[in-house]
C-alpha cells in the first residue's frame, strides 16, 4: 500500500494539521500585541503562519508533478522560517514572553521537519 491510499486530502496530513493549529495560535497571540504593530509585526506574522498551510495545500494538489510539489513545499518551509523570525522580533520587543516564543519556534521546527519528510519522500505521494 502507498501513502496515497491512506491520505486523500491535505487536511489529513499531520504537518498540515500542526501548521493550521499553530496559525490559529499565532492569530490569538497577536491580538495582545500593541495596535501600532498591526502592520509591521502582527500582519506579516499571521500571514506567514497562514502561508505555511496554504502552500502545503497547494503542494498536495500539485503532487502529480514532483517538481511543483517540492517547489510548493519549499515555499512552505520559507514561510515557516519567516514565522520563527517574526516570533523572535516579538520576543525581543517584549510583546511575547520568551517561553511562549520558544514554544512557538519549537512548533515550527517540528513543522519544518514534517515538510522536509514530505520533500524527502515526494515520490511516494505522486498520484
Amino acid at each position: 500500500m502507498t501513502n496515497r491510499e491512506f491520505i486523500e486530502k491535505h487536511q489529513e496530513l499531520a504537518v498540515y494539521q500542526m501548521a493550521f493549529d499553530n496559525a490559529m495560535w499565532v492569530f490569538e497571540i497577536v491580538q495582545e500585541f500593541p495596535e501600532e504593530e498591526r502592520r509591521s509585526l502582527n500582519q506579516p506574522l499571521v500571514q506567514a503562519s497562514r502561508v505555511v498551510c496554504t502552500k502545503i495545500a497547494e503542494a498536495w494538489q500539485k503532487r502529480r508533478y514532483r517538481d511543483a510539489f517540492v517547489a510548493r513545499l519549499n515555499q512552505s518551509e520559507v514561510a515557516a522560517a519567516e514565522v520563527q523570525t517574526w516570533v523572535e522580533f516579538a520576543v525581543l520587543c517584549s510583546y511575547l514572553e520568551a517561553q511562549t516564543g520558544q514554544e512557538l519556534v519549537q512548533q515550527y521546527h517540528q513543522i519544518l521537519a514534517g515538510i522536509k519528510r514530505l520533500i524527502d519522500h515526494a515520490d511516494a505521494w505522486e498520484i
